[in-house]
């Protein structure tokens, strides 16, 4: 078997590979047009990355990203796009098709020159280095692509073999990525046979053989059915467990609330606003929902917390209330306390987890580039 590099086997290598603006070695624009431009847009761009906390309070980022551009002939696709990750994150990257996120995935991952801005990933540039790069990332495009007449075994020992793996070690760690995406027994069946899901998993066991610290996964849930996703889901909690950075472009929103540690919401090739989940709720001044069922409820218990500060509303369900408060002004733990001090007698208390698609709606427009 002849060594070569198993990056760029991935599909998706060569379906779209533009031919980009001119750049220098430090991967600067020779295109006085984007400069011109990115000077103007510079307001807005560093608008949205203000959202962040400051640089020298973070933790040191492994992903950086630092105005981002890529075009494909006269179409601007991603448009100075910036943003970090730091080391052990799950950043959750989310904005409708068309928005410039698998574009921004393979620049990191050396499949594709940016048109200019600067990217690194564990400080190497990519564009100085990609050899080195690709040893440190695992990339899973969102097509598995062909592997007519390969079996597990025959799919994972050729990418171990591309990958440099010693000859030696290489049956141990494919024994061990298959126990970790849960594929063991489909050891000698046929790639082709395998469901989507399960072809989605042995992605991922791919590239866990040179064990990368940092995961690209381009809309890895998409197609799949609710089992499919679950499973994709658990594995992606034990691959966050072990320590791996991982960035995952998505468009079912309410997984990725419960995985990810940070978002950032991309259209029209511009990157709206990135953070913690938190902070990016505390900007939009998101109301968390909190469930209370009650005993006794009558018309003087309701006016008394509907005056407890930072409460705005108290809507009658059945069987419960739901209230909505501004937790700038009253935490959850604080309401329950107050709850009582008005003398409820509180049966349930459920804070409602905070609705991503709400905050994904309310800062996009529907628009691609």
């Amino acid at each position: 078997m002849n060594d070569h590099d198993p990056l760029h086997d991935d599909p998706g290598a060569d379906d779209v590979n533009p031919e980009p603006t001119a750049v220098d070695d430090n991967g600067d624009a020779l295109d006085s047009d984007i400069d011109a431009r990115e000077a103007v847009g510079s307001e807005s761009t560093d608008s949205a990355n203000d959202s962040s906390p400051d640089a020298d309070n973070d933790p040191v980022p492994f992903v950086s990203i630092h105005r981002l551009w890529v075009r494909y002939g006269k179409l601007d696709a991603v448009k100075g796009v910036s943003f970090t990750i730091p080391r052990g994150e799950v950043f959750g990257f989310i904005g409708p098709n068309g928005a410039g996120k698998s574009s921004t995935i393979k620049v990191l991952a050396t499949l594709m020159k940016p048109t200019a801005g600067t990217v690194k990933i564990g400080g190497v540039n990519v564009l100085d280095d990609p050899r080195k790069i690709r040893q440190r990332i695992g990339y899973v495009p969102d097509f598995f692509g062909v592997y007519e007449d390969l079996t597990v075994k025959e799919y994972l020992h050729f990418f171990a073999a591309a990958y440099r793996l010693d000859r030696g070690a290489r049956q141990r760690v494919v024994d061990d990525v298959l126990a970790l995406t849960d594929l063991t027994h489909k050891y000698e069946d046929q790639v082709d046979a395998l469901s989507r899901g399960m072809k989605q998993r042995l992605g991922l066991a791919r590239v866990l053989l040179h064990d990368p610290d940092l995961l690209l996964l381009d809309e890895p849930a998409s197609g799949l059915d609710p089992r499919a996703r679950i499973e994709i889901r658990e594995l992606l909690k034990e691959l966050k467990n072990m320590g791996k950075t991982i960035l995952i472009s998505s468009h079912i929103l309410h997984e990725l609330s419960h995985l990810c540690t940070r978002i950032g919401i991309i259209e029209q090739g511009q990157l709206i606003t990135d953070g913690s989940l938190d902070e990016i709720y505390s900007q939009l001044a998101l109301r968390r929902v909190v469930h209370v069922q009650l005993a006794d409820v009558h018309d003087g218990l309701i006016d008394a917390i509907e005056r407890i500060e930072g409460v705005s509303e108290v809507r009658r369900e059945v069987g419960r209330l739901a209230l909505r408060i501004d937790e700038n002004v009253i935490q959850t733990e604080d309401l329950l306390t107050r709850l009582v001090e008005a003398g409820a007698k509180v049966r349930m208390f459920q804070p409602e987890v905070m609705d991503m698609e709400t905050a994904f709606m309310k800062l996009t427009e529907g628009k691609t580039s």
